[in-house]
């Protein structure tokens, strides 16, 4: 099938702003020729891409399929255009990365910031996810690698590279001081309010399956989206909860949570890089890849 690459490029601005006339005054062209275009895509592809409404159009499920790879091609092509025009400098262009909010926390904030001060002319886009979906986007293209918190599956096209370990430790508010007057048993931990990450999170499969491996089948008493919310609602002695140790660290100091101290092992962590084997980085995100790898 020989189809014209411009007939995509349209096909994006169509999809991206819903209208004909939009799309043409962006591409500088005009509505009958944009319109006459997606019919002769349309027709090349024997597929109906668009569905006319009274307020533009919306995608057809073939469309919006379509439209996935098309703006995933169309903007690394942008960013790949706009490197190679200021390839004078190893400081300019775009990284796209994945992060789980333990990642940016512990590892990844550091790095940012020496990266910066040394290369202060690149974008950084972060987008922030649970492992599992994070990976899904790497592996769908939409990222230029990942820093993420084990444990998760990997396909083979993902190769991995582990930056840091950590421990968590289970903390509580101030009304949970008692408890660390001796070590907590797993049979009494169960016995307290649990506030953990939500389903979906590599962290609730960490903990879910550790305790089915000790043979309790328990849930969290509250789940929440983001480890950022734990805290507060543990802080308010709302529940006990495992987190970071370096993550808390101030807020035990400050007397603001308490740590618990327990009789069994809590599951080790570590936070790795993933990027995908076959596929090819701009500059500044290769530049990246490379510095953060060696921190």
């Amino acid at each position: 099938m020989d189809i014209n690459f411009e007939y995509y490029k349209i096909f994006y601005y169509v999809a991206k702003y819903g209208n004909m006339t939009k799309a043409a005054a962006a591409l500088g062209s005009n509505q009958p020729n944009v319109t006459r275009i997606m019919k002769l895509l349309e027709r090349q592809l024997n597929c109906k891409l668009f569905i006319r409404e009274a307020r533009g159009i919306s995608l057809t499920e073939e469309g919006e399929r379509l439209y996935s790879h098309v703006e995933i091609a169309y903007q690394h092509l942008l960013n790949a255009q706009k490197e190679i025009s200021r390839r004078d400098s190893l400081g300019c262009g775009t990284v796209e990365i994945g992060a789980t909010e333990t990642a940016i926390h512990l590892f990844l904030l550091k790095v940012l910031h020496d990266f910066k001060e040394e290369y202060p002319g690149v974008r950084i886009k972060i987008h922030n996810h649970t492992t599992p979906e994070t990976v899904r986007h790497l592996v769908n293209g939409k990222l230029d690698f990942a820093v993420v918190t084990t444990p998760f599956d990997m396909p083979k096209t993902i190769s991995c590279v582990k930056v840091l370990d950590f421990e968590d430790i289970l903390v509580g508010g101030v009304q949970y001081r008692h408890l660390c007057e001796e070590s907590l048993k797993l049979e009494d931990f169960i016995k307290h309010s649990w506030i953990g990450l939500g389903r979906g999170s590599a962290t609730y499969e960490l903990y879910r399956n550790f305790l089915i491996e000790n043979k309790i089948d328990r849930e969290p008493d509250m789940e929440v989206a983001s480890a950022d919310l734990m805290l507060p609602l543990i802080e308010n002695n709302l529940g006990v909860g495992f987190v970071p140790e370096k993550q808390v660290l101030p807020l035990l100091e400050e007397g603001r949570l308490v740590k618990i101290p327990v009789s069994f092992r809590i599951p080790g962590r570590a936070i790795q890089i993933a990027a995908d084997k076959g596929r090819g980085r701009g500059l500044a995100a290769d530049a990246f890849y490379r510095y953060i790898k060696n921190r």
